[in-house]
């Protein structure tokens, strides 16, 4: 008979950064948005941060995000200007430092899928579809996610 496999109890979806983990990123976003010199004020970097994730997390439209997390065209900036400044990626790479030093990572085992489909918006021409072969201009993109033993993700390549 086959072994059950130990139960891992998930961790409860994010839908706000909590004190402690908004401790740690403060600190990569410290300096990244000076004051405006002129006009309002910025959105604040964590009421920012909160709204990014309440938008990708129920797949919402930017004009429909809540009031609470500020203006919608202003925490959508702010994504756009931490995205070209490399923020995100900063902050996952702390993320999965932390995890690894609490032994939260299986480095034992490591999984890569790769997908492919038709960038619908553009993108690179690369490896097309056999089936697409004699659609002269059909951009392409690839995904491969590296994901841990317990199906974690920890990369996107």
């Amino acid at each position: 008979m086959a072994k059950r496999k130990k139960a891992v109890e998930p961790l409860p979806t994010i839908w706000q950064v909590n004190e402690e983990l908004w401790e740690i990123i403060r600190l990569t976003l410290e300096g990244l948005d000076p004051p405006a010199k002129t006009g309002r004020p910025r959105t604040g970097q964590r009421e920012a941060l909160d709204g990014i994730i309440y938008v990708m997390r129920t797949g919402g439209q930017w004009n429909q995000l809540p009031r609470k997390f500020g203006d919608d065209s202003s925490v959508h900036r702010t994504m756009q200007r931490w995205i070209a400044k490399g923020v995100f990626q900063r902050i996952w790479a702390i993320l999965i430092e932390s995890c690894d030093e609490l032994g939260g990572v299986n480095w034992e085992w490591q999984s890569a899928d790769g997908a492919m489909g038709k960038a619908r918006f553009g993108g690179i021409l690369s490896a097309p579809n056999p089936t697409d072969r004699g659609k002269p201009g059909i951009p392409m993109h690839r995904d491969s996610v590296i994901v841990e033993a317990d199906g974690g993700p920890m990369g996107v390549v």
